[in-house]
């Protein structure tokens, strides 16, 4: 095993995607369902319009022509929210929506909204935008600064929904004053009834901001399982399961490793702040030596530069059990995706470090349909030519 290993680390660095599998692998049936609600509480729906969003100027796009078409409401989950360029056509948006009469809010956190300006919050609280901050400090546990709401998340009448690791700022669009050229990310458009459960998502941490009532916590895991009995065989696609990251819950690491354990072919993860936990790392270092094409993307020059110098402690390990990495040379990857034997894709805003899996509030979008795991495997072989493949001759892992 270790010798295919090592054939696996010196071939070609892009492989051509292969064709969707036309019959289910035995055991992938209605395991995809009933798997993601039993280690992630998450409901699967089907029937579900899985558009792929490459960067930021098409998430915009996106997000504006969603709120633009609101009829009844529009809500808005933003960790990173400024006042620049991007939050004017975002708040043009939203602020004509109320004009329509459409019930728009606006939940952003404390920490992440740094900066903005005053006259863009009054601005939206004087068109009528129902405003909401999540995470002020105070007398509370942490002082209030953990957890954050780091979740990235558009939903319009409950049935369109926008979510990924694209925030709201110029770093998106190349027009950062502190970073030179734009940031590298990946989004989904969800239109069906997934986008209730993202609605469903929203009214839960707006109360939250309020409350902060940790018993709400367990409120999403005492009803009965819908959608678990789904067979992506016969079911409609695409499966979607929305997967809320909450406070020691840790459910994108176990939907993570229950896609390791299932995973035949590929696991393909691009994510921007990688410092996972052994358990993570030991479960794709076993699908690895199993024979599984692992591949992990990761930015070169990160805007927390040490958290590339954490990084980079597991490259050996990674390395000598057959993962491969590889580095993104361009200003920043801020992607959180991966895609699993051309089938599972997973699109969020967790991040496989504490914080993401085990501290922030976060909200992932995973997604069974051969359809788009084949558009999010063309996507990753194309960010894998403009990156750098990492070996172990290379100096940052001599050292």
């Amino acid at each position: 095993m270790r010798g295919k290993a090592r054939e696996r680390s010196v071939s070609s660095p892009v492989q051509r995607v292969r064709e969707p599998q036309s019959v289910v692998a035995p055991g992938n049936g209605p395991s995809f369902a009933r798997g993601l609600w039993r280690i992630a509480a998450a409901d699967v729906s089907s029937g579900n319009a899985v558009t792929l969003l490459h960067d930021g100027p098409a998430t915009f796009d996106a997000i504006s022509a969603a709120i633009d078409a609101a009829k009844q409401s529009a809500v808005l989950e933003a960790y990173i929210l400024r006042s620049d360029e991007v939050g004017e056509q975002i708040a043009t948006s939203l602020i004509a929506a109320a004009s329509r009469g459409v019930s728009v809010r606006v939940l952003s956190d404390w920490i992440g909204m740094r900066g903005v300006s005053r006259h863009f919050l009054g601005r939206l609280e004087k068109a009528g935008v129902q405003r909401r901050v999540f995470g002020s400090p105070g007398f509370h546990a942490w002082a209030g600064l953990v957890p954050r709401d780091h979740r990235k998340l558009v939903v319009v009448d409950a049935s369109v929904g926008v979510t990924g690791g694209v925030g709201v700022g110029n770093e998106w669009m190349g027009k950062s004053k502190r970073h030179r050229g734009h940031w590298r990310d990946t989004a989904v458009r969800i239109a069906g009834p997934a986008a209730a459960d993202m609605q469903l998502a929203f009214d839960t941490m707006w109360e939250r901001s309020q409350r902060r009532d940790r018993r709400m916590m367990t409120r999403r895991t005492r009803r009965i399982a819908r959608g678990a009995h789904l067979d992506p065989a016969t079911a409609e696609p695409a499966l979607v399961g929305i997967v809320e990251g909450e406070p020691f819950r840790m459910r994108i690491a176990r939907s993570l490793q229950l896609q390791a354990i299932s995973a035949e072919h590929s696991i393909w993860i691009a994510n921007a702040y990688f410092v996972p936990a052994w358990s993570e790392v030991e479960a794709l270092i076993g699908a690895a030596r199993d024979g599984v094409d692992v591949r992990i993307l990761v930015p070169a020059r990160n805007d927390h530069g040490w958290v590339s110098f954490l990084t980079r402690r597991y490259y050996r390990r990674l390395l000598t059990n057959g993962v491969r990495v590889w580095e993104w040379k361009g200003t920043m990857m801020h992607a959180k995706s991966s895609v699993v034997d051309s089938r599972w894709v997973r699109v969020g805003s967790t991040d496989f470090n504490p914080l993401g899996v085990a501290i922030n509030y976060e909200l992932d979008a995973v997604i069974e349909d051969a359809a788009l795991g084949t558009q999010a495997e063309r996507m990753f072989l194309e960010d894998l030519d403009h990156s750098r493949e990492i070996t172990m001759h290379h100096r940052r892992v001599r050292r």
